[in-house]
């Protein structure tokens, strides 16, 4: 891999949304008309939201190159919303509409899903523990009517104490901010823990909900020296990012996050999964069950592909030169 040069440029290609493609006509000649199929899509976002466009778009683009067409021989419905009533409302309705089969991002789009349809097909390009979730019996065979990926395996979260004392060699101390409330919180703190003394590294659980506990949990973990932070997935640091980047610039801690959105709102580094990918792989599936195969015999598959993501300008802020070794391995360096 190599370092992904100017401020935000990243080593992807530039996917264009289809679906507001016109639709392609039929050959003029004898021939028969392809059934139409119909794809429901929901997404926990709005509808211009730079990330789920561009995920959305890889999804439409692998579709394509499956052989399948908007217009010719399938048909998208895409619904966005943000708020947990509105993906409620969104989920009867298009559950109802019984399309041959539905892409839905996240727990807390599968979970509505699940409850208005125990028949229609559930892909899920990204959930973080499906079995925990009740989505799914097992990996290997979910038995019911949702398959797709797992956000994370657990053994990743070795990768981001790895990550952060190679960043910082001087971290003797980490903080880990985690959610206890979500399935995968404590295996991955377990893996970090476990990990911790071949890196020489004290870690300590720091799993703080609301605002004002994150700002005093880390406020006092900072009072002692060499300490640096590893952000791992949960409610609490998606709905308090950019108060945790702030304090990690604040008291100077070097800070590992699970998703590269921490690192182009600020924060200084990110190991996640590739989710243009995933999308991508999960138009695969939708491929395989729109030609007859079954989600209850599909295994839930974890990533294959992961971005390292760096901030530049805030290893500066933070008084860090990040090795040649580093950057060289980056997909996408933020200046």
């Amino acid at each position: 891999m190599a370092a992904t040069l100017g401020a935000g440029m990243k080593r992807r290609e530039f996917i264009v949304l289809l679906s507001g493609a016109a639709a392609i006509p039929l050959a003029a000649h004898a021939q028969q008309p392809e059934r139409m199929r119909r794809i429901g899509v929901l997404l926990p976002g709005a509808a211009n939201d730079p990330d789920y466009q561009a995920w959305f778009g890889a999804f439409q683009q692998a579709l394509a190159e499956l052989g399948w067409s908007i217009g010719r021989n399938v048909r998208i419905d895409s619904r966005w919303a943000t708020q947990s009533a509105d993906i409620r409302k969104q989920a009867a309705e298009l559950a109802a509409l019984a399309p041959d089969v539905i892409l839905a991002h996240g727990a807390g789009v599968v979970g509505p899903l699940l409850q208005s349809t125990r028949t229609v097909p559930i892909v899920f390009p990204i959930v973080a523990d499906p079995v925990a979730a009740g989505f799914v019996d097992s990996l290997a065979r979910p038995g019911g009517n949702a398959t797709g990926f797992m956000l994370f395996e657990n053994n990743i979260s070795g990768k981001w104490l790895e990550l952060l004392k190679q960043i910082a060699p001087n971290v003797t101390r980490a903080g880990v901010l985690g959610d206890p409330n979500t399935p995968t919180g404590p295996a991955q703190f377990s893996v970090i823990q476990a990990m911790a003394p071949s890196l020489r590294v004290e870690v300590t659980p720091l799993n703080k909900r609301d605002a004002g506990e994150i700002e005093r949990a880390i406020a006092a973990f900072a009072r002692a020296p060499n300490g640096g932070l590893i952000v791992t997935p949960g409610t609490p640091a998606q709905v308090h990012r950019d108060l945790i980047i702030t304090l990690a610039a604040r008291h100077k801690l070097p800070a590992v996050y699970f998703d590269r959105t921490f690192v182009a709102a600020g924060g200084l580094v990110a190991y996640a999964p590739d989710r243009i990918d995933m999308y991508r792989q999960a138009a695969g599936y939708v491929d395989r069950i729109l030609k007859g195969e079954k989600p209850a015999d599909m295994p839930v598959q974890a990533p294959t592909k992961y971005e390292l993501t760096i901030n530049v300008k805030t290893a500066k802020a933070l008084g860090l030169p990040i090795q040649a070794a580093v950057l060289i391995r980056a997909d996408e360096v933020i200046e």
